[in-house]
């Protein structure tokens, strides 16, 4: 049985358009997925937008930079069509609608997306729309980019703290340490037993991501059952749950082939 805790990428980004609200509803009405994933940049007048690219052009009908649009001209975009026509004229949402979507049914995985030019303030404007809604215990802050955190932990130092990476450097540790960070989110492939143990024993809670199937689901499940799994697919995380075990491994190999 697959037990550890799921964490919807982005929503249940394989059936809707991701972060959008849309996403976030859907994922919302499926059994035991309390945990969702979203992404968060500052439009051109300062305020929380959730969204992944620093560009438009993938995920809406607009184009150039997200940062160099006001909110007005950001909601005015279609954030669905790319991904369905049931879904055309879904826009993009504020960190505000998610949050009170949320509250009181999710915790959030809040990525500050970021990088060495972009957003300073980041932190502080997403921490206090966190604040403002009282989900401080709700959400951890995570980040490729240390600075991010180091300014969410000035901002915010009750609020959860995690770096992503997809690699594991000598000094990891030290990089966790220096951020004040309690959770490392890491590529799938960079984890064995030993070293998500080994993290866990020191108190770091380690999600892997993108996991989307489901034999490998189960493979990582098997590490440790505290190790979180981020999925565009919590539906087969559902499955995957449900079923039974299977010892034989090339068994286990064809009847799990997705």
């Amino acid at each position: 049985m697959l037990n550890n805790k799921c964490v919807a990428h982005r929503g249940f980004s394989g059936a809707a358009p991701e972060n959008t609200l849309a996403a976030i509803r859907l994922a919302a009405k499926m059994n035991d997925i309390d945990w969702i994933e979203i992404d968060v940049q500052l439009s051109s007048d300062g305020v929380p937008v959730v969204i992944h690219d620093f560009t438009l052009q993938r995920t809406t009908n607009g184009s150039g930079a997200v940062h160099q649009h006001t909110l007005q001209q950001l909601k005015q975009l279609d954030a669905g069509s790319w991904k369905s026509r049931l879904f055309k004229g879904e826009p993009i949402p504020t960190l505000d609608e998610v949050l009170q979507e949320a509250k009181g049914r999710l915790r959030l995985n809040i990525e500050l997306k970021t990088n060495a030019e972009l957003y300073a303030g980041l932190a502080a404007a997403v921490a206090h729309q966190v604040k403002q809604h009282g989900m401080e215990r709700d959400v951890v802050f995570t980040s490729f980019v240390p600075q991010a955190l180091l300014e969410a932990r000035e901002t915010a130092p009750a609020i959860r703290r995690g770096l992503i990476i997809d690699s594991r450097p000598a000094d990891l540790l030290q990089r966790l340490e220096d951020c004040g960070c309690s959770l490392l989110s890491i590529g799938q492939g960079r984890v064995d037993t030993a070293f998500v143990r080994s993290m866990l024993d020191r108190g770091i809670d380690v999600m892997v991501w993108t996991v989307d199937q489901i034999r490998r689901m189960r493979e990582l499940g098997s590490m440790h059952p505290d190790l979180m799994i981020c999925t565009n697919r919590p539906d087969r995380w559902l499955l995957a749950s449900k079923l039974p075990e299977v010892r034989e491994r090339p068994l286990w190999r064809r009847w799990l082939r997705f």
